[in-house]
């Protein structure tokens, strides 16, 4: 494709140059992301929440890598619970730079505890900002994406939905595996509109991101120490069990470094898996997939494989 340009001219597309939202920006997986995206030459828009307040000071960090690395990095506000913030986040970025190219689902929110201590409010909760989020996002990018009959949407799942799972995180992990769903369904119904879709599967990250730390509980305490009785310290198992089954050279990073890749892609791969502990999410996602592509040429749409 000849030199990259190193700067955007007038609103106009820059070969090698994409303009990149990034949702959930504000620490973990999305952060990185942020910071290796811009480091590859591309024009990063870091969403998150409350920008002028409880994360003011990630908003401040990103502004100085910015200042430090030479490296076209913002922060935008962007609340995936409200389509009124997807929208105006979308909007600003699009009237900065005059066209987006990709969109990275990233905000996610987990849960630990009995499954049946959750209540169903909760789990709409969990629902709402893992799902619908993406949703919401997504009604406020496509049309921009599929205007220009161009783009990707990158979604940053978990090999929980088809890997080995440990009990006490049913919310999320139904969460995700929906996220998951509608994922599959949107590539199939994009890519005649010339949008690629990647869904990059992390497994059980136990250090570099505060998914673990930041984690809610049940809103049933009666029933949570029900379960604590025949079930003592659980989750401290699982999470110590956990990070014995990740290798000391695992690294949350290789997660931003998977988004870079399939970004800077010819041809974006449909599912990458960065899973250090390799939890068989692979080998089951690898079945499903093809039988799915197996199926598409049955009912003759061999071209949304």
């Amino acid at each position: 494709m000849g030199e990259v340009a190193e700067k955007k001219v007038a609103g106009k597309k820059v070969a090698g140059k994409k303009v990149i939202v990034v949702t959930g920006a504000s620490s973990g997986f999305g952060a990185l992301a942020v910071r290796k995206l811009a480091l590859a030459g591309h024009t990063v828009y870091a969403g998150m929440r409350q920008t002028t307040g409880r994360n003011a000071p990630a908003v401040a960090e990103l502004g100085a890598f910015g200042a430090g690395n030479n490296a076209d990095v913002h922060a935008v506000e962007l609340d995936v619970q409200s389509q009124e913030s997807a929208d105006a986040a979308i909007a600003l970025i699009v009237a900065e730079q005059g066209h987006l190219d990709v969109v990275v689902h990233n905000a996610g929110h987990m849960v630990t505890g009995p499954a049946e201590a959750f209540t169903p409010e909760q789990y709409a909760t969990l629902y709402d900002i893992n799902v619908l989020g993406t949703q919401r996002v997504n009604r406020a990018a496509l049309p921009h994406l599929r205007d220009q009959r161009s783009g990707h949407v990158v979604w940053v799942g978990s090999s929980s939905t088809r890997g080995g799972t440990p009990p006490y995180l049913a919310p999320y992990f139904a969460a995700k595996a929906a996220m998951d769903a509608v994922a599959v369904s949107y590539r199939a119904e994009l890519l005649r509109f010339g949008i690629e879709t990647t869904i990059v599967v992390p497994g059980a990250f136990t250090r570099g991101t505060n998914h673990f730390a930041h984690s809610g509980t049940p809103a049933d305490g009666d029933v949570a120490k029900a379960y604590e009785e025949l079930y003592p310290g659980l989750m401290d198992q699982v999470g110590a069990r956990l990070a014995e089954l990740e290798p000391s050279w695992a690294d949350a990073g290789a997660v931003a470094d998977a988004i870079v890749s399939v970004v800077d892609a010819e041809k974006p791969p449909f599912r990458v898996h960065i899973d250090p502990s390799q939890d068989g999410a692979e080998v089951v996602n690898a079945v499903a997939d093809r039988i799915r592509g197996e199926f598409l040429r049955r009912v003759e749409l061999a071209d949304l494989i």
